[in-house]
């Protein structure tokens, strides 16, 4: 179990009290489509994905992110048992998508980057800190199925 600091608990709500869920969600999900081409076989039934355009205007991308977001804003309310928040989160990863559990840390970059630029200045050092530790829980909460 993680321990969070009053702090840190602070840091991470404040983090998502000031994000726009319909801008970052869509930017993350999208960003990792892009980088990483290959998370892309998970999301054949959202039809064009074949270039950055295609990627960034498609609506089942941005509805993704959206659903991604709201399950971190999950987390959030969940933070002294993460990982029996994700317990289904997980199973359904594993199990039914299949999905390379790698990608996770991959998304995880990739939302780091779209709040780092939403966020500017206020996403110092000690905040981008505390945002990996919340991160990592994240992460490896929706791994803990396969292993």
């Amino acid at each position: 179990m993680v321990k969070w600091t009053d702090s840190e608990r602070s840091t991470i709500q404040s983090i998502f009290s000031k994000i726009d869920k319909d801008v970052v969600g869509p930017a993350a999900i999208s960003r990792c489509l892009i980088v990483y081409p290959w998370t892309q076989r998970y999301f054949g039934s959202f039809g064009n994905l074949y270039n950055a355009a295609a990627i960034t205007s498609n609506p089942k991308v941005a509805a993704h992110g959206k659903v991604i977001v709201e399950a971190l804003e999950k987390a959030v309310q969940n933070m002294d048992n993460i990982k029996a928040a994700y317990a289904e989160l997980s199973v359904l990863h594993s199990e039914k998508l299949q999905v390379d559990p790698g990608n996770f840390k991959l998304l995880a970059d990739c939302l780091t980057i779209v709040i780092a630029a939403q966020l500017g200045n206020d996403f110092t050092p000690d905040v981008q800190a505390t945002f990996q530790k919340f991160m990592n829980v994240v992460v490896s909460s929706l791994e803990k199925q396969y292993y």
